[in-house]
């Protein structure tokens, strides 16, 4: 398939596959399965998955083809695609994007992350148990008044009873 493209945005360098859009990334996971296709049968294996109008998957992916994530060459009347990249190639790019920004190169704390072993630089996240004067949904309770402006006690109080939450990790965020 040949070395992997300067994937683009617009006018500047792409610069991760993470930077696909979720549809643009669901067309490429299609065509991967299929090695080669036509608008028309990239819509149809996306039917039961995500399904969308032919126009919508034509503009999808001659933006692929602009950007240089695929190749279209026409057949007949319409256009046959084929990867410039392996999704082989595509996932190890986009783990190597993962590590990079967010467990600062390292392969190691990926895999406890990954394996459920707490981090070391885990930042705790703070949640109040209960926000006086708040209704349904945090909008203002109409039967309760607002609560008056706390003062400095008040919010040291707020925080020594908040809750610390366990870290979030990154594959349950992403999924």
């Amino acid at each position: 398939m040949g070395a992997a493209p300067q994937l683009a945005r617009g006018h500047g360098p792409r610069k991760a596959i993470l930077d696909l859009a979720p549809l643009e990334l669901e067309c490429m996971n299609t065509l991967w399965r299929l090695d080669e296709a036509t608008v028309r049968q990239i819509q149809k294996a996306m039917i039961v998955s995500c399904p969308r109008a032919y126009t919508t998957i034509m503009t999808i992916m001659d933006r692929l083809a602009q950007k240089g994530v695929v190749t279209r060459r026409k057949v007949g009347r319409a256009y046959l695609y084929l990867p410039n990249l392996t999704a082989e190639h595509a996932r190890a790019h986009a783990i190597e994007q993962v590590m990079e920004g967010f467990f600062h190169g390292s392969a190691e704390e990926l895999a406890a992350h990954l394996g459920g072993a707490p981090a070391d630089r885990a930042w705790p996240r703070r949640v109040p148990a209960e926000r006086p004067g708040n209704g349904e949904g945090g909008v203002p309770s109409a039967a309760k008044p607002a609560a008056p402006k706390a003062d400095a006690g008040a919010v040291e109080e707020f925080a020594e009873s908040a809750e610390i939450l366990p870290p979030t990790r990154l594959d349950e965020v992403l999924l």
